[in-house]
Formats: structure tokens, sequence, C-alpha cells
């Protein structure tokens, strides 16, 4: 069985969640300039916010926090101003020019599997950029290489490489629900790890 080289896309995010400290003075603050920043930025490029960003007083926004993890539920765990569930690139870029514009943490979130609640806590305000709808998938067989968009699952990435080759895999763990761009990012281990490089060869950040 040989090792599949991932080329993903957006990783880059996930190695440095932003920070970036301004002058708004409330959570409340946050949330209401945040909103109408990203809802003006949406308008600009002629997008529909309603089913990408999510606020408190929206009806699937607990369900998209809590994602594969309970610890959220915490009352005493900072709850995101919002999330934002982007489809395209341009609203990826859209929530960074917002978070720098108004001095917003940005939390990347892939599958909801870390433990550590670095991509769903902060001690300050700060957005949730869940990145489950980037999940397209391209195995090269012959160059034994796949891109890889980071809200695609484990268990997506193995049923896919499965259905291109029977002697091409990818090293990692057992768990098919864990999000790619965070495993490769959070340093991930699987079985085979200790036998194989990493599997990363390059990565795509947005502009």
């Amino acid at each position: 069985m040989e090792s599949l080289g991932i080329m993903i896309r957006f990783l880059l995010l996930f190695f440095a969640n932003l920070l970036v400290l301004g002058s708004v003075s409330s959570a409340q603050d946050h949330s209401t300039y945040f909103l109408q920043c990203i809802t003006d930025q949406f308008a600009i490029l002629n997008l529909d916010p309603s089913n990408v960003v999510y606020t408190p007083n929206n009806a699937s926004y607990a369900s998209l926090l809590l994602a594969q993890n309970l610890r959220p539920a915490s009352t005493s765990t900072l709850k995101p101003l919002l999330i934002i569930t982007p489809f395209h690139e341009h609203e990826i870029q859209a929530a960074i020019y917002c978070s720098k514009k108004l001095g917003t943490q940005i939390r990347v979130r892939s599958g909801g599997h870390d433990y550590e609640g670095l991509s769903y806590t902060s001690q300050i305000p700060f957005v949730v950029l869940d990145m489950r709808n980037f999940r397209s998938i391209s195995i090269n067989t012959e160059e034994k290489t796949a891109w890889v968009e980071v809200g695609a699952t484990l268990g997506q990435l193995y049923y896919t490489i499965a259905r291109h080759s029977r002697t091409l895999a990818f090293t990692a763990g057992v768990c098919p629900t864990v999000g790619v761009g965070g495993h490769i990012s959070g340093g991930g281990y699987g079985m085979m790890s200790a036998s194989t490089p990493s599997p990363l060869i390059t990565s795509l950040m947005p502009d």
C-alpha cells in the first residue's frame, strides 16, 4: 500500500487563527458590527448571507456549535458571536476582512473534533469559520496525489481514494468524521503514520 500525497485547500487558515485587537468595546457591539460588516461585504459580492451566517438567535446555531463536540455547551464557555459556514472563497475573504477591520478573532473549524477547544472557544469575542461545506476531493492516481478541501472528513477521503485505487492510501486515524483540515494542521496521528513521511505537499491560502 502506497501513501498518497495531499495538497490541501485553505489549510493555512488553521495554522494562524487570526487575532487582531481592536477598539470595539463589548461582545454585543462586536456581534452587531461584525454582522453588519459581513452583510455589507456579501451585498458587494451579490451573495446571500442567510444560509451562511448564523447568530445565536438562529434555530440552527446550537446544533452547528456543538457539531462533534459537546464542550461548547458549557455555560462557562464564551460562545461565538456568529458561526459562518462559507460555500465560496469570497465568503471566506469577507469574514477575514471584517475580522481585521473590527479586531475580532476568527476560530477556524473543520470537523469539530477539537477537544482542546482551539477551534470554538476563546477568552475574547470571536466568530467561528466552519469549513464543513468545503469537501471537494480530487484524486490523481498517476501522480499519487490528491487535492482535498479542509471540510472533507477522513471517511470521505478514504472512500474517495478506495474508489480510484486499491493500492493507494492516506495514513490517518480510524475515526471517519474527523476533518482533514484539523487532522493535518493539528498533527493528527494514525496507525501507519510512523512508517510514512508527512503527506502534505502544498496548501492553498485565500488572499
